[in-house]
């Protein structure tokens, strides 16, 4: 049976989204991003941790973006549940394959904002032995800070508001749009 295409409503241009980051805004910030990573880690080889799910585009298209030697791994750590907002509560879902012991570490993380979580990543990927530990973050949240945290590879930095997109969710939804957008109703 068909199905009108005039009764889809399309992700890409829901009412609810207004666009924050355009696509275009992120492929030229990556491309940057890659090529400080590159300079950075010439002659070496580090080990770009991805912090799933979100941070997969990111990850992706940042690896793509640097000309040098890299290994990845993934872990999936939580302290939203299904929630919109931290419950300050992290565990580690999924750990590593591979001991770290004296490798250089680039943590890969699509958003910063209470930096809860990733205070409690960095410094548990330090105590495992890592000859270095830094963290690359696509957006950072700042005015939700509760625990300082050393961004050393930034996209954009945003202002306190519930955004989704490029790998970014709400309720598993809108990670698949090309751009970061502002979500202004998420329960329409």
């Amino acid at each position: 049976m068909a199905t009108s295409s005039a009764h889809i409503t399309s992700e890409f241009s829901n009412p609810n989204l207004e666009i924050l980051i355009s696509e275009q805004q992120i492929r030229d910030r990556i491309k940057e991003l890659g090529a400080q990573i590159t300079t950075d880690y010439a002659g070496r080889n580090p080990l770009f941790i991805g912090v799933l799910k979100g941070a997969c585009f990111f990850l992706s298209d940042l690896m793509r973006a640097v000309d040098t030697r890299v290994s990845v791994e993934f872990m999936a750590i939580s302290s939203y549940g299904s929630s919109t907002r931290t419950s300050g509560e992290v565990r580690i879902m999924k750990d590593l394959d591979v001991p770290i012991e004296g490798r250089d570490i680039l943590v890969v993380e699509d958003i910063v904002d209470t930096g809860l979580t990733l205070s409690y990543l960095l410094a548990n990927l330090q105590s495992r032995g890592a000859a270095s530990v830094k963290l690359a973050a696509l957006l950072d949240k700042y005015e939700r800070r509760e625990r300082e945290v050393k961004i050393d590879y930034l996209g954009f930095q945003i202002p306190d508001e519930f955004v989704v997109g490029y790998g970014l969710d709400f309720a598993e939804r809108y990670r698949n749009l090309p751009f970061i957008a502002v979500l202004k109703n998420p329960n329409s």
